[in-house]
């Protein structure tokens, strides 16, 4: 147990039964009755950011999480199917736990986020960046743009389909961002 003083953002406690990540907190003492606490996190099950204001000295339950490396190495008909990159023991996820799982290829290594009291995995982060081969792509026209900013879409070897600038041609490979599925630069 922990109370609100020992708040530090990236701490990891349970709200309402669910494992939460707090992002943000301020203490607050105003002129005029006790002193509170406001506070975003997220929520580790679905990823929703919430809000919640603290009365100062509330307890809270403080929850492990662990980082573990992990490998994708297929997919089927129930899900993705991952292995442990030390100890080699594999596991499977249902499709809701991997975000952005159209932006991942056979080989990527990933990290899953474990809740360690109950060895339950919450969730399956891709790196910050990927890079894939652009499968198709319409051909840029010179003249095609009024602005410097024209985009087009592409499909990529994975089969997600993304905005990319006019100049990137089918069979390049690029850098895509995987927290919100932009264009990064091209690889060389």
């Amino acid at each position: 147990m922990a109370t609100t003083a020992d708040f530090k953002n990236g701490m990891y406690f349970n709200f309402n039964g669910k494992p939460c990540k707090l992002i943000y907190f301020q203490h607050v003492k105003p002129g005029k009755g006790p002193a509170f606490v406001k506070s975003r996190f997220k929520n580790l099950e679905n990823g929703k950011i919430l809000e919640n204001t603290f009365t100062a000295g509330a307890k809270i339950e403080t929850i492990n999480i662990e980082r573990r490396p992990y490998q994708f190495l297929y997919k089927d008909e129930d899900g993705y199917n991952f292995m442990h990159t030390e100890t080699y023991e594999q596991i499977h996820l249902d499709n809701d736990f991997v975000d952005n799982p159209d932006l991942m290829k056979e080989g990527q290594y990933v990290e899953m986020m474990f809740h360690v009291d109950e060895d339950r995995c919450l969730t399956c982060e891709l790196p910050p960046f990927v890079e894939l081969e652009v499968t198709y792509t319409e051909p840029a026209v010179k003249g095609d743009t009024a602005s410097t900013n024209a985009m087009k879409e592409a499909t990529l070897e994975t089969g997600a389909i993304i905005m990319v600038p006019l100049f990137i041609n089918q069979g390049e490979k690029i850098r895509v961002k995987t927290e919100d599925r932009t264009y990064g630069e091209r690889v060389k």
